[in-house]
């Protein structure tokens, strides 16, 4: 297991606020110089903890709805697990594709402007590999907040930070953009510090144009921020998502409410088909999560009817992906 510093812990942290910020600004809030962030940050990527600077892309804004679908397997050899995983990463219509262990053992996430599109989706599975999976769920989300890592500078000991939560998905309102405004996405998609000029340069454009397509995507919220992907089980954590069913539904807003600072918190979201309220945490273990579940359960007695669980095992593909 990797072990990081309280300097580099505080350079994730910021930059998982703004992963475009330069090293200068960077710099100032960590108590480093430029040289030296830019050192640390190099050698963070080296090791494979930072693995890419990302823009949160809220393709609600761009007409699309989300579609997930979760199996279980069954007769599956670890070569089919494979195969069929590796089949889907290569589907321009799935933008996330991963394995986990809990309640299911594959998750495939697409974005989609009618719900045609995602039932092909739906029959291009199973009419592949339907006799591998025991079980399947459908779900559509309608909203998805997601959370900054502010455990990363409360485990140092550092005075806690207010969690800061950004709209990952849902809106009630399409916006209309360009084919210029979906390549500045598309080559922040590969690489959210592509520095204005490359951008400017490949797309044959000006860097004042680049600039001020960028804050129009921003200011419209087709673009959330800018952040970074870490792998977290090389610092000894993992993703669990946690599913709940609600025994009276009202309560439901407290229990965001409540469940807000908590500084593991990675995301909230709400969704048809499936289940009324889904948790995302970054832990250590198990353990952790169910101690979060019945501190949940203290504060809101006879709310939470149940709840299931997974964690991922590894993330073939990424929900960050611009939808084409």
């Amino acid at each position: 297991m990797e072990k990081l510093d309280l300097k580099d812990r505080k350079i994730l942290y910021h930059l998982d606020l703004d992963s475009r910020q330069s090293f200068s600004q960077l710099g100032k809030k960590v108590g480093l110089h430029k040289d030296v962030v830019a050192y640390r940050v190099k050698n963070l990527q080296d090791r494979g903890i930072l693995k890419n600077f990302v823009p949160i892309i809220n393709n609600s804004r761009l007409g699309y709805n989300w579609y997930r679908f979760y199996f279980n397997y069954q007769y599956a050899s670890p070569e089919i697990k494979e195969e069929i995983a590796n089949y889907f990463v290569k589907k321009k219509y799935c933008h996330t594709v991963i394995t986990a262990e809990g309640h299911f053992d594959l998750i495939i996430n697409t974005h989609a402007k009618d719900v045609s599109i995602a039932y092909s989706v739906w029959e291009d599975i199973l009419r592949r590999y339907r006799d591998y999976f025991a079980h399947q769920v459908f779900s559509v989300v309608s909203t998805s907040y997601g959370y900054r890592n502010t455990f990363l500078l409360e485990e140092t000991g550092s005075e806690r930070q207010k969690n800061i939560k950004h709209v990952a998905h849902g809106c009630s309102k399409a916006v209309e953009i360009d084919n210029l405004d979906y390549n500045i996405l598309r080559l922040l998609s590969q690489n959210a510090r592509l520095p204005t000029i490359d951008i400017a340069n490949t797309l044959h454009s000006t860097t004042n144009t680049i600039k001020n397509r960028i804050k129009k995507l921003v200011d419209l919220e087709v673009i959330g921020g800018f952040r970074i992907l870490i792998d977290f089980p090389l610092l000894g954590y993992h993703m669990y998502k946690c599913d709940i069913i609600l025994k009276d539904h009202n309560i439901i807003n407290k229990i965001i409410d409540y469940i807000n600072d908590n500084p593991h918190l990675e995301g909230v979201i709400r969704s048809i088909g499936y289940v009324d309220l889904e948790l995302v945490f970054i832990l250590n273990n198990v353990n952790q999560l169910h101690e979060v579940m019945r501190d949940v359960s203290l504060k809101f007695p006879d709310s939470i009817k149940n709840y299931t669980y997974f964690s991922s095992l590894k993330t073939y593909k990424w929900a960050g992906d611009l939808v084409d």
